[in-house]
């Protein structure tokens, strides 16, 4: 009857997380104005403080959606539960004016239990976009007039999966999937000031979506070993509906014109991922990841003009000074990492690049098996034309990493 109730409490978080995600935004970025907005980071709490590598990171104390293959690291008597919150602090400056934001968000949750000694499962839900944004514009016509355009988006794309992982050769070879429903919704809207005409457009996209992993982990002795991981998540068309409204009111009471379009092209990409880490049992974890996402073969509103190739380089990597010593320090995990992408998105012609390195650490608590986990990662967002905006934000990850012993039969004499 325990490990019922606590099932039902950790699915109640997810659902709490779940609820959470579609209602808050976590970023205040003018670049989220185009196609599904930033793409969120899938790593989560460890993983994210290494650079957010985790294709080739294969840890039974980590949960890692981003390798369904993963999973079955785990040992047959542990319950793994993650759950993780942000906050950004943001500059903006586009030559003549900055602004500065502080947004927050929770950001997933998961869970992770093993079915049998080679199986194992995991269930989360976790963000795949962020939309969110509130900014005005100075315009003046030919005649002279200068009015103001305010500009305003919320919304993003949420995932919650299922996965599963199986050990098919001698604890070295693993595959795994996940199926996600892939849900959410882009709400933008335009204002002219002068003329008190307001429009809204509003996106509702859900469909299936999969990934699917593979690791290969080779034993370098009995302490030290390289995995080695890919992942590929196939192109799907979203089941879309939009709506289109012109109105004389801020609150869209007074319709000018309206109009609703059903599945008029908006896809998510093939994703490619290849990566690879060294682990040196309690004590040392370096990995690399690249992947690469098909953008350009990809629709937004039924054309693929403002969409572009993106690929993404991270590398990191986690320390521990002594696993075994009553020194609480040196048996914290030091994390850092360093990321760069480029932008899966064109806007009037030109895109950005993304700069970032993060530092962190895993807090054991007193059953050195659970950990807090913090981390502090600083973007540069770099745009390759001076008319586009830079930008910098700070985000702050806090994440709890839940790890018990839920499935051990005690003896009682």
């Amino acid at each position: 009857m325990l490990k019922i109730n606590r099932v039902a409490v950790v699915l109640g978080l997810l659902l709490f997380v779940n609820v959470s995600l579609i209602a808050q935004n976590s970023t205040n970025s003018p670049y989220t104005r185009y196609g599904f907005g930033s793409i969120a980071d899938r790593s989560f709490g460890a993983g994210r403080s290494m650079g957010g590598i985790g294709y080739g990171l294969r840890s039974s104390r980590q949960i890692n959606p981003m390798n369904p293959a993963s999973y079955s690291s785990m040992d047959s008597l542990t319950f793994l539960f993650d759950a993780g919150a942000t906050i950004h602090r943001s500059w903006y400056d586009d030559g003549l004016y900055s602004q500065k934001d502080i947004n927050g968000n929770f950001e997933y949750a998961a869970m992770q239990f093993p079915l049998t000694s080679q199986l194992a499962m995991s269930v989360g839900v976790l963000p795949y976009s962020h939309v969110g944004y509130d900014f005005y514009k100075q315009t003046t016509t030919s005649d002279n007039l200068t009015y103001a355009e305010r500009f305003k988006g919320t919304g993003g794309l949420n995932e919650v999966y299922v996965g599963l992982s199986i050990d098919i050769w001698k604890k070295r070879l693993a595959l795994g999937a996940n199926v996600s429903y892939l849900f959410g919704s882009v709400n933008r809207e335009t204002q002219l000031t002068s003329i008190s005409v307001y429009t809204k457009n509003k996106v509702n996209v859900h469909n299936l979506k999969y990934d699917f992993g593979i690791q290969y982990t080779h034993p370098l002795s009995k302490t030290e070993r390289l995995t080695l991981g890919v992942v590929y998540s196939p192109k799907i068309k979203l089941k879309a509906t939009a709506y289109d409204l012109v109105s004389s009111s801020s609150d869209f009471s007074s319709l000018i014109s309206g109009d609703t379009v059903r599945n008029h092209g908006y896809d998510i990409p093939n994703v490619y991922g290849v990566g690879l880490s060294y682990t040196k049992d309690n004590k040392m974890i370096l990995a690399a990841d690249v992947s690469f996402q098909e953008w350009s073969k990809a629709q937004f509103e039924g054309t693929s003009k403002n969409y572009k190739n993106m690929l993404k380089v991270a590398l990191g990597g986690e320390y521990i000074p002594n696993n075994f010593t009553r020194s609480y320090m040196k048996r914290v995990r030091y994390r850092a990492g360093l990321h760069y992408d480029n932008s899966y998105l064109k806007i009037d012609g030109s895109s950005y690049n993304e700069y970032g390195a993060t530092v962190g650490m895993g807090f054991p608590l007193m059953d050195n098996r659970s950990f807090i986990n913090a981390s502090v990662e600083y973007v540069n967002v770099s745009p390759e034309s001076s008319t586009l905006i830079k930008e910098q934000y700070l985000r702050l990850t806090i994440s709890y990493t839940f790890n018990e012993y839920w499935f051990f039969k005690r003896k009682v004499d």
